[in-house]
């Protein structure tokens, strides 16, 4: 279902179908040939590309679109697609449905496993790859440097299966202000660069989110690994990292820069794992550096 209007700088919606028939919820706006495609992290449904959105809509074409089950997207046609390999066919659909121009793929945290394998699985007009704040795979051994993640999360999905209604009513009842006040405390964000408003929305969604889904997306998350791609990848990547980020520690997005045979590491001081709401004007000047540098924007 393609939009009617090209118009640049306004903003179109439009659907691509998954495999499976899952509709996958698209917004872009036109801007030249080249699209940078956003990709979120787990639960998301865009707060962290707020500023760099319209950064991008004046260098080039952008679009961005929600995981299914998130946001504006369908719930899954078929409940067991829920795999990383669904998104990322998901992700294929949407190239697809957006012309199948050159792209370069955006990933923030899972993101940054999706676009690695949409690399993979159809690297042609793939132009240049920009992983922030993420790892080529097993976030749930490296959560907070440990594996206990990992460790935990079958037996709280067993429970949340066993017992749904209760599980539903617990994690719809989080307040959103709540979980907020407790990650500008806790310094899970930089309290002093963020500001709240940026990261109210994502509270919000994440209560919307099916419970029992978000654990099984993350469980296989956590057992993916691009690690065997990384190698391979024959495009420019800028990898961004905060060096005080708990979700993703900063060893995994030096390691995977380090793999990478054409790849520039921006580690920024102070950051955690929403450097993009947290350093935008940062972001933004390496990312456009990047672009007009390696991609020839």
């Amino acid at each position: 279902m393609r939009a009617s209007s090209l118009s640049s700088g306004m903003s179109q919606h439009l659907f691509a179908r998954g495999s499976d028939g899952t509709r996958i919820y698209v917004r872009r706006r036109v801007r030249g040939p080249l699209t940078a495609v956003l990709c979120d992290g787990i639960a998301c449904d865009g707060f962290i590309w707020k500023y760099l959105w319209d950064d991008l809509a004046a260098w080039m074409s952008v679009a961005h679109w929600h995981y299914r089950g998130h946001g504006r997207s369908g719930r899954p046609a078929d409940p067991e697609h829920i795999e990383l390999v669904d998104h990322v066919q998901d992700l294929d659909a949407v190239r697809r449905e957006l012309g199948d121009g050159p792209v370069v793929l955006f990933g923030h945290s899972m993101g940054c496993q999706v676009a690695l394998e949409a690399y993979r699985l159809r690297k042609e007009g793939v132009r240049a790859l920009v992983l922030v704040c993420g790892s080529s795979g097993r976030i749930t051994h490296t959560f907070r440097g440990t594996n206990i993640l990992a460790q935990i999360l079958p037996r709280l999905i067993e429970r949340v299966d066993a017992h749904p209604d209760v599980a539903r009513a617990l994690w719809s009842r989080v307040p959103a202000d709540l979980s907020l006040r407790i990650a500008l405390l806790s310094g899970e964000v930089d309290a002093k660069s963020v500001r709240a408003e940026d990261l109210l929305p994502y509270m919000k969604h994440m209560v919307d989110i099916d419970l029992s889904m978000f654990l099984r997306m993350l469980r296989s998350a956590g057992e993916h690994s691009a690690a065997d791609l990384l190698a391979s990848v024959d495009v420019p990547v800028l990898v961004i990292a905060g060096d005080k980020d708990a979700f993703t520690p900063p060893k995994e997005a030096e390691e995977m820069a380090a793999a990478l045979p054409n790849a520039e590491l921006v580690m920024v001081s102070g950051g955690t794992h929403v450097v993009p709401i947290e350093r935008a004007e940062l972001v933004r000047e390496r990312v456009e550096k990047f672009l007009r540098e390696r991609v020839g924007l």
